[in-house]
């Protein structure tokens, strides 16, 4: 394969006066006439190629993606699982496919069923009551669980809480739909543990506190063991716990955020049940609550009649509507399908494979990547990047030298608690000769920044675009073709 003539863009092999189909004649015997405001002044900039140059081109680009299906993924704090195919045939069953989203209930008694199951499932694996399939991806989630504990505070006539604590090593997503919801953030430090600061917590919890948001395993991987002790002054203070559920996989089968404590959840359908992660989507961020809150949930909802049926109510109570559906209703066919095809037992397990894979790589490479907080980790572990710092070599360039070996780099620069973070996240599905892979790619990266630093800072050498200015990449971006 020539790679420099398919890394090419489709207009860089445009020719002039090339094309790749006929059009019948339009029968009409004269001509439209457009009205001026709608005519073009100069044709379209158009690239003009035959089909076959068109085939090519896009098939051969399309190798260049990068995801689980074609190799190993070790993106942390974003889990990327393997999506089994299984999902992939039943949410394509033509019966799901054909059905539109205005169909009344009485006509969509299937759809209503995988939706309140997998309603039921979620509330079971989290310990909640109650769940909504409405939001459309994770943050959304986030706003709408956010929107809940609003709505649950203003119901008692209490405006002042008006302030969310957040931990300094939460995801982003956490300050944002905090600000999104109307909400002051207020941080929280953490230990040299990794875990929250509790004695820091105490003098910010008072009557103008809505919530506190907590990851658990947090984003450094490490379970938060003072959660009950969290919860006690959280809810002492009249505020709400909320449980952000991007890291819920290692938790399956093991321990539920409702019975620890919190009020609220989410759930990132796309990382813990196995459904499509990638290209913004589609996602879905089912949201839910404990005993005392279900009549806040978005309109609309679907429930269970008492004759075994189900139905579509709206209610007066809820905080309105989040979406204009009931959420995306194939990518909760997708994860029904996984929960179900696992099981009981491959649920539990699930969790326990994701948090020994982790330790096996994190124990592999802790003498040649500085490791700042020891101890078991959960599903994921972050490095400060390499250990002998005298070598120059960047976390960056390591991410950039793991391209050329096949690997998609894992999640860098984040958690911002360390200057070199490097995090890690292998997921449950992996072979023991897929780490090991692995874990010889990372010692002979390290063994390069010791003996031929030049090689790694200068990488990526094989792909198909080099070693771009990332800086200027940022700034003053190329995002029209120019000949």
């Amino acid at each position: 394969m020539n790679r420099k003539y398919y890394s090419k863009l489709i207009f860089e092999l445009s020719h002039p006066g090339r094309h790749g189909y006929s059009l019948p004649s339009n029968g009409l015997d004269t001509p439209v006439d457009l009205p001026e405001t709608l005519s073009r002044k100069t044709p379209p900039d158009l690239p003009e190629v035959d089909e076959p140059a068109v085939v090519r081109h896009y098939n051969n680009m399309s190798t260049n993606n990068f995801g689980v299906d074609t190799g190993f993924y070790p993106l942390g704090s974003c889990t990327m699982k393997y999506n089994p195919k299984i999902n992939e045939e039943i949410a394509s069953h033509s019966g799901m496919l054909q059905l539109h989203p205005s169909t009344p209930a009485v006509a969509a008694q299937g759809a209503l069923m995988i939706y309140y199951t997998l309603q039921w499932m979620l509330s079971e694996i989290g310990g909640m009551a109650e769940f909504t399939l409405n939001p459309f991806a994770g943050a959304h989630g986030e706003l709408t669980g956010l929107m809940v504990i609003r709505a649950y505070h203003r119901s008692r006539g209490d405006f002042r809480r008006t302030k969310v604590i957040i931990p300094d090593s939460a995801h982003g997503t956490n300050p944002a739909s905090a600000a999104v919801a109307g909400l002051e953030i207020v941080e929280v430090r953490s230990r040299p543990d990794g875990t929250v600061d509790v004695d820091d917590l105490r003098p910010l919890l008072d009557d103008t506190v809505a919530a506190m948001m907590m990851t658990n395993p947090n984003t450094l991987g490490i379970f938060e063991k003072n959660i009950p002790e969290i919860a006690e002054l959280v809810h002492g203070a009249g505020a709400l716990l909320y449980y952000d559920g991007a890291n819920l996989n290692p938790m399956l089968g093991v321990a539920r955020p409702g019975d620890m404590g919190f009020d609220v959840m989410h759930i990132n359908l796309h990382k813990t049940f196995s459904t499509p992660h990638g290209g913004g989507g589609p996602g879905s961020g089912p949201v839910g609550v404990r005993a005392g809150l279900e009549q806040f949930l978005p309109n609309p909802r679907v429930v269970r009649r008492p004759d075994g049926s189900f139905d579509i109510i709206s209610s007066s109570d809820a905080l309105g509507r989040i979406s204009a559906t009931l959420g995306n209703y194939a990518i909760a066919a997708r994860a029904l399908a996984y929960i179900l095809s696992m099981g009981r037992e491959g649920i539990m397990m699930a969790g326990r494979l994701a948090t020994l894979n982790a330790n096996y790589i994190k124990e592999s490479l802790k003498d040649l990547y500085k490791l700042p907080i020891e101890g078991v980790c959960k599903h994921e572990f972050v490095f400060d990047g390499l250990a002998d710092k005298s070598t120059g070599v960047t976390t960056l360039n390591v991410a950039k030298r793991l391209l050329d070996h096949g690997y998609h780099a894992p999640t860098i620069y984040f958690p911002l608690l360390f200057h070199e973070s490097l995090m890690i996240e292998p997921t449950e599905t992996e072979s023991l000769e897929t780490l090991d892979e692995f874990i010889a790619v990372m010692r002979e990266i390290a063994r390069e920044a010791s003996e031929t630093p030049d090689i790694v800072r200068d990488a990526p050498h094989d792909t198909p675009i080099g070693h771009p200015d990332d800086t200027q990449a940022a700034l003053t971006p190329v995002t029209t073709y120019t000949a």
